[in-house]
């Protein structure tokens, strides 16, 4: 292969390389600099400034191993303006050798105060430093790994670079019109930046060749996106025309009305399955849109033209609660769905199983068990997937391998920032949800200090005794001694002792689903008063009489998780509540996030701030989703560059389909295919 690392690396050297992610030569290129040191000229000490990496030349004067405070190496160096000191904590016999008195050096490290004035700690040193011709442009120095130095990085790099041609993927027009430099010329600069070079614009990814790499690779993620979009266009999916007969009984059946967002959207979906191609949406709707009857409604249309559809959940409890809400919808439509679980006993999973692939049952409800290749569907026309983002792309390839090309629509309660879905969703179709239905009220939030928990008791007590419940989430289901949290089996036996007018339930993930769902089942039916758990109820609980949520420990969750757990209060008539109970001292990440989530209560603004905060891939799951993930270019800051690519993909596609297949072959050679998913 021509663009294969070379022949003669050892075999060590190739797997340090590929933990790097370096499998080709293109890969070198395309490895670029974490930082630069300066070698190209030489500071008099006097002139050194502290906090700085700088490089100086002189004699070594002085030279011992110290014992105190720990085994050191420390040497004096001087030239005519001063003295510096250089430390080196671990070294060899024969770098003391190299840092004998007499000997005339260049030393680069960076400078600081030390308890004999200024000092370099381990710096790099060249022994017979005034022979030395100084550098001509920064030294790179680059990501790595354990055992690979950094020669054996500079020089692979260095020879990648002169040994393969760096041709243009974009056509002339369309870099002239961008006022982008080229791609050969843009990472030379990168690995060679020229002394006069603006560092600051480089180490801030700001400089024009910066902005080059990283509009390239956001053009490969949008034209491997676009590929795909087509690719999917052109696969044939079973047309399921709306026949409306049972989604109009259902919602004549229900006592509410869709919402006009809920309408749109379940108009797109219902749309899509009419097409010859499979439908690949993504519904996003915020806590308590009301995202499960649109759902239900595309599983309607779907069996309503004879096809079964797989509805998976993430985890047992937001599962069951579909397979009971779909249940208590369909079966007076003489729908009786089948439900699946890894729980399940082997006599009734082999039931389900056996009514699932005899085409007896039509809407199968589950979690992960539904894709386990024990299951096997007759007749597959629709898969749904709430909370696609926490399954992983093998799962989602094996339920969609049930059927010969079934649609799919897939949900999400955590809110995609619009630039994240430009991303990482430009594959898919997007509908939004993007009002709540009449009567859900607004969630007061309170941020209440650990300090004032006898206050919080008052405030539970009160509302429970007012005929509502309450809600009382803990983190932690064990004690640990690292986090020292409140944990839900202590917090259940404190407020047991402090509340014993209360009836007060608990669950967990420990317990196993019966007792889980016993659990629930009272509180719902408002046997149970004051409900203690741990995160098993961020998502799918849902008991509108309910008005009060007391997160303790807010600080130690994340904002996705706050905004889910808010949203179990503030379903019924009742003014809710919501405290989030923090210890201090609070570090400036958990301050930034309660200080979020007390100001806001739109969760696309929520997820705006915490992609700010975190970052997209830990946001979405976006590593699990299969979608290449960017390594130089933020779609945050660099949201005007997305604007591009997204534009250009599809002017390179029509006009430059060449050019395209290029610059595909270029960034995405070595990606897995999950574009598929």
């Amino acid at each position: 292969m021509p663009h294969s690392l070379p022949a003669n690396l050892q075999k060590v050297t190739l797997g340090k390389l590929a933990k790097l992610g370096i499998h080709n030569r293109f890969d070198l290129v395309l490895h670029l600099p974490l930082r630069y040191e300066d070698e190209t000229k030489v500071v008099r000490i006097a002139e050194l400034q502290p906090g700085e990496s700088q490089q100086v030349e002189g004699e070594v004067t002085h030279c011992e191993v110290a014992y105190r405070p720990r085994r050191s190496l420390i040497c004096q160096l001087q030239d005519d303006t001063g003295v510096v000191h250089l430390r080196f904590l671990n070294f060899y016999p024969s770098q003391q050798k190299q840092l004998a008195v007499g000997k005339r050096i260049r030393a680069l490290g960076e400078v600081r105060m030390g308890y004999f004035g200024l000092e370099m700690v381990h710096p790099k040193c060249r022994v017979g430093g005034e022979n030395a011709p100084l550098k001509q442009a920064l030294t790179p120095v680059y990501p790595t790994t354990a055992g690979l130095p950094q020669a054996t990085l500079l020089k692979q790099i260095h020879a990648a670079l002169q040994e393969l041609e760096l041709t243009d993927t974009l056509p002339a027009e369309i870099l002239a019109r961008l006022k982008l430099p080229a791609f050969a010329d843009s990472v030379q600069l990168l690995h060679n930046p020229p002394p006069h070079v603006d560092e600051e614009a480089l180490l801030q990814h700001a400089h024009p060749a910066w902005l080059r790499i990283k509009f390239d690779e956001l053009l490969a993620q949008q034209l491997s996106m676009r590929v795909h979009y087509r690719k999917r266009r052109n696969r044939t999916a079973p047309q399921l025309p709306g026949h409306g007969h049972l989604s109009s009984a259902l919602l004549k059946s229900l006592p509410f009305a869709l919402t006009n967002a809920q309408q749109k959207v379940w108009s797109e979906i219902s749309h899509d399955l009419t097409q010859s191609h499979p439908m690949q949406r993504l519904l996003q709707g915020d806590v308590g849109s009301g995202k499960t009857i649109v759902a239900a409604l595309a599983a309607l249309q779907a069996i309503e033209n004879g096809y079964q559809v797989a509805f998976m959940a993430p985890t047992e409890i937001l599962a069951e609660q579909h397979y009971l809400k779909l249940r208590d919808w369909l079966e007076p439509l003489g729908i009786s769905p089948a439900w699946l679980s890894g729980s399940l006993k082997k006599k009734d999973k082999t039931a389900a199983c056996e009514r699932i692939a005899s085409g007896d049952t039509l809407l199968a409800i589950g979690t992960h068990a539904l894709f386990q290749s024990q299951v096997e569907f007759k007749k597959l026309g629709l898969v749904i997937v709430d909370e696609q983002h926490k399954f992983g792309v093998q799962q989602r390839l094996a339920l969609r391998g049930k059927g010969s090309e079934p649609h799919q629509l897939m949900m999400s309660a955590t809110p995609i920032p619009r630039t994240l879905a430009m991303s990482y969703y430009a594959d898919l179709d997007v509908s939004v949800i993007d009002e709540l239905p009449p009567g859900r009220t607004p969630v007061v939030t309170k941020l209440v200090s650990d300090a004032r928990r006898e206050e919080v008791f008052e405030r539970v007590r009160n509302a429970c005794l007012e005929g509502r419940q309450a809600y009382w989430v803990c983190p932690l289901i064990d004690e640990s001694e690292t986090l020292q949290l409140q944990t839900a089996l202590e917090t259940h036996a404190t407020l047991s002792e402090i509340f014993p007018e209360l009836r007060i339930g608990l669950v967990h993930g420990k317990l196993n689903n019966s007792e889980k769902a016993q659990v629930m089942a009272a509180f719902k039916a408002n046997e149970v008063q004051l409900l203690v758990a741990t995160t098993v109820i961020e998502v799918g609980v849902d008991v509108p009489n309910a008005s009060m949520m007391v997160i303790d420990h807010a600080e130690r969750m994340g904002l996705s998780q706050l905004h889910q757990l808010r949203g179990r209060v503030g379903r019924g008539a009742a003014h809710s509540l919501c405290i989030l109970l923090f210890q201090t001292p609070l570090s400036e990440l958990a301050r930034a996030r309660l200080k979020i989530i007390f100001e806001n209560t739109d969760g696309f603004e929520i997820a705006q701030q915490d992609m700010q905060l975190r970052g997209p891939g830990e946001l979405l799951g976006a590593r699990q989703s299969g979608v290449p993930m960017l390594r130089f270019a933020d779609i945050t800051q660099d949201a005007p560059l997305l604007n591009y690519a997204r534009d250009m993909a599809d002017e390179m596609l029509r006009d430059h389909p060449e050019a395209a297949r290029a610059h595909l072959q270029r960034w995405m050679a070595n990606k897995p295919d999950y574009l598929q998913v």
